[in-house]
């Protein structure tokens, strides 16, 4: 190392040292810039840059050499062989070109690094050469270690160069990769100088025929010269490419920002532009998607990966998310591009908002009705046979029963006589909305032609249960014809049920059952309905064998209570439980309460059940040292037996239990049938100190008068009216009018079957107190609710706040 400074400072002239410097930085940023130029041509131009490159470096190298050797001082008479200095400048450019075309090559494997490695070489063989033609009066003698550490320094630094300078083509990797070649050229000079000791010798003389030192100043300034004429013609290239690169940018944003479709261009996941309708469909500026990640508008991983990664133009389905709004359909596709001199990706997105409102245009009229707005024979039938499989051994639905209700308008050809088309158009109009009010969720209505109207009611635990939705029906049009209360055209309405699968077992046979009960009705009278009869013997058999099996349920230990909260909505405090009644069969399973309990009622098993019920769940009640509320369903029955009264004061004093924490719910079919009994029995059980709750308030019977005559202690709104609360603005409007009736007798309301969260705020906006339903804790057994029933210090029966909004109870029993 002392050497080597010894040579450059004490040896070199300083001034020429760093022109020799300038000179090799600028070659060597010259040469990187050529390369870059080199290994975007191909065919002859290739050739041509390559020539041109390497004549650039070689006299870069050549010139720094000499300037170097110029700067050298050995002060003895001294010159320099024409013959060498040519070979050396000749030696120079064609390895530099040979180690160049290495580098630019695509298809030599590690072709920059052994092209660096080459040029590396090239120097040192410049180099010697060229001392070759360094003539003293004397000789010169090497020290090898540094003559082999001046091209192992060449070579390494040269093999590094070309990859970091053609890595990227930007100013940072070119002036990195022109900063290590100036290294290999300047390390292996000065390292190589270094090497070299000059001996005196009398008996060497320096050839007549060597060139002067003035001689060699002049081929160096030529050879610069050359250098910075090459050099500025380097610089104009790349600026006209970068001119047009950019005016070719320009155009072709021109040409995006006038298509419909949104375009991106993106590189590496981030957008690096995009047009004007895609900053339309995104809700934002072309700036705010430029350095963007392209996964902020398509956030489907999915997406991201088709558009990044194909190589074919095939279309896609994914979601466009804009900057504000919800996600929304488009179609993309990709494809590479060179923008910009660069290997991008351009990505076409189009919106798909009015195509998928045309296909759901069309997909709405190829299954509904245009007149109704109901479902068509074909969408009917589809779904006819999917319920068909739902409901057949192995589905779903296997232990419910289906029902098809056929409707035929009465006398609808003499509206049409009458009124003309337009009054029969109304009226089925009329018809269609009418029933939709009626059904609920799950029950579809058809307009199979005409006036022929078909509804599927699945999921029924009870055939009579299609009778009570027929016999609403047929309440509702004749509700309706009161409201309008004209000399127009008035609705009748005859109504056919067929059941599956005690009816028939497919499709085809369970419509032909229904059209065949639908003509039986018709003849009975019309305005009626009527089930189809062989089904009906199949009914009564079955039900017969349940009302068997039910008068040993209890002897059996087959009949079970489950307890349902009751809560308030703010706070979602558990202030009691209704105890329900549950029956596990030991062939039939979990037997629906609205299958056994009207059997039970009929055959006046009700009285037997309902007082066990009531002992059961008051016992229980008595071992909770919480003391919650309990509610227990009266049936009519019991409610007019002559020993209620006494039976109810006898359990709660052979069980313990307060009287006032028992709440006894009463429907208000049970005042119907004698109003007079009913209100005596009320005030006696009123005297027990119990409570009377009025049950399914809403349904059936409602007066308003009930609630001034009977002494009721709170109002149940029945949760058929709580379920489209939030959907149906007839349904909002009866359960306000029930909590403002409510406020204004001071009685307590109470919203049964909340299941959503939606329902809860509905009602907590309402300023309704308390509530219960599956969001707020599902029917369980009541081991499941002893954090509640049995607390040992706080008397605060608050839900714990680690469960969720339902209460934190369990899944909920079948058939709950």
């Amino acid at each position: 190392m002392f050497t080597i400074y010894d040579c450059i400072v004490f040896k070199h002239d300083l001034r020429l040292v760093v022109l020799a410097a300038v000179i090799c930085t600028i070659a060597s940023f010259t040469a990187i810039n050529l390369l870059h130029h080199v290994s975007r041509s191909s065919g002859f131009v290739r050739r041509v840059w390559l020539c041109v490159a390497g004549i650039a470096t070689g006299f870069g190298i050549w010139a720094t050499h000499f300037i170097a050797m110029l700067a050298y001082s050995p002060g003895i008479q001294s010159g320099y062989n024409i013959a060498l200095t040519l070979l050396s400048l000749i030696a120079a450019i064609v390895l530099t070109i040979a180690s160049f075309a290495a580098a630019s090559s695509p298809n030599l494997k590690y072709g920059r690094w052994l092209g660096g490695a080459l040029a590396g070489g090239g120097i040192a063989v410049m180099h010697y050469t060229g001392m070759a033609a360094f003539e003293i009066a004397g000789r010169i003698l090497w020290n090898m270690p540094l003559v082999a550490a001046s091209v192992i320094l060449g070579a390494s630094f040269g093999a590094i160069s070309l990859p970091v300078g053609l890595r990227a083509k930007t100013y940072t990797s070119i002036s990195m990769g022109a900063l290590l070649l100036t290294l290999a050229i300047c390390s292996h000079h000065f390292t190589a100088m270094a090497a070299a000791v000059l001996v005196l010798d009398p008996g060497v003389s320096v050839s007549p025929n060597a060139i002067p030192t003035s001689w060699l100043a002049i081929m160096v300034t030529i050879a610069s010269f050359t250098i910075f004429l090459l050099t500025f013609a380097g610089f104009a290239l790349d600026i006209r490419e970068r001119r047009q690169a950019q005016l070719a940018i320009d155009r072709l944003n021109s040409l995006a920002n006038a298509a419909f479709e949104g375009l991106l261009v993106c590189e590496d996941n981030v957008i690096t532009t995009a047009n004007i309708s895609l900053a339309n469909l995104a809700g934002c500026s072309v700036d705010q998607l430029v350095g963007a990640n392209l996964m902020s508008i398509l956030p489907d991983p999915g997406a991201a990966r088709n558009c990044l990664g194909s190589t074919s133009s095939i279309a896609f389905e994914t979601m466009l998310q804009p900057v504000a709004g919800a996600p929304f359909a488009v179609e993309a596709f990709s494809r590479p591009v060179i923008y910009g001199n660069r290997q991008k990706i351009v990505v076409a997105i189009r919106d798909l908002r009015d195509r998928k409102k045309a296909e759901k245009d069309i997909y709405f009229l190829a299954h509904h009705d245009t007149l109704t707005g109901l479902s068509n024979r074909n969408a009917f039938n589809q779904r006819l046979q999917q319920l068909l499989e739902e409901h057949a051994p192995g589905g779903q639905h296997e232990d419910k029963c289906m029902a098809v209700l056929c409707l035929d308008l009465d006398r609808f050809k003499e509206v049409n006589d009458l009124f003309g088309h337009a009054a029969g158009d109304k009226l089925l109009q009329t018809v269609a909305y009418t029933a939709k009010l009626v059904l609920r969720q799950g029950q579809m209505m058809a307009r199979l032609g005409g006036d022929e109207f078909a509804i599927i009611a699945p999921g029924l635990g009870d055939p009579k249960q299609a009778g009570r939705i027929a016999q609403e029906l047929i309440n509702a049009f004749k509700a309706e014809n009161q409201r309008v209360s004209t000399s127009s055209a008035m609705i009748s309405a005859s109504i056919g049920i067929a059941v599956f699968p005690n009816d028939a077992g497919d499709d085809t046979s369970l419509m032909s059952c229904a059209d065949t009960a639908l003509y039986r009705a018709k003849s009975d009278g019309r305005g009626v309905y009527r089930f189809f009869e062989e089904a009906m013997g199949e009914q009564v058999r079955d039900r017969r064998k349940i009302e068997h099996d039910l008068r040993f349920a209890i002897t059996r230990n087959e009949l079970s209570l489950v307890y349902q909260p009751l809560a308030q909505i703010i706070g979602r405090e558990v202030l009691g439980f209704e105890a329900l009644l549950r029956w596990q069969h030991p062939e039939r399973g979990n037997v629906p309460p609205g299958v056994f309990i009207p059997i039970a009622e009929e055959c006046n098993l009700i009285l037997h059940i309902g007082e066990w019920v009531l002992r059961e769940a008051c016992q229980q009640a008595a071992t909770w040292n919480n003391p919650l509320s309990l509610s227990v369903n009266v049936s009519a029955a019991q409610l007019h037996s002559p020993g209620f009264v006494q039976s109810v004061g006898d359990i709660l004093a052979q069980t313990g239990l307060h009287a006032s924490r028992l709440e006894l719910e009463i429907t208000e079919t049970a005042l119907i049938r004698d109003p007079g009994r009913a209100l005596t029995m009320l005030r006696q059980l009123k005297e027990l100190g119990v409570r009377i709750a009025m049950d399914d308030f809403g349904t059936g019977y409602s007066s308003l008068s009930n609630l001034r005559a009977f002494p009721f202690d709170k109002i149940k709104i029945d949760q058929s009216f709580i379920k489209s609360v939030n959907v149906n603005k007839q349904a909002a409007a009866i359960v306000r009018a029930v909590l403002g009736l409510g406020r204004g007798l001071e009685l307590p309301v109470i919203a049964e079957g909340v299941e959503t969260e939606e329902e809860l705020a509905f009602l907590r906006a309402e300023s309704c107190q308390e509530a219960q339903g599956y969001l707020l804790g599902p029917p369980q057994s009541i081991g499941v609710f002893r954090h509640l029933t049995h607390l040992a210090e706080a008397p605060s029966p608050r839900l714990p706040p680690s469960l969720p909004a339902a209460g934190a109870m369990p899944t909920p029993l079948p058939g709950a």
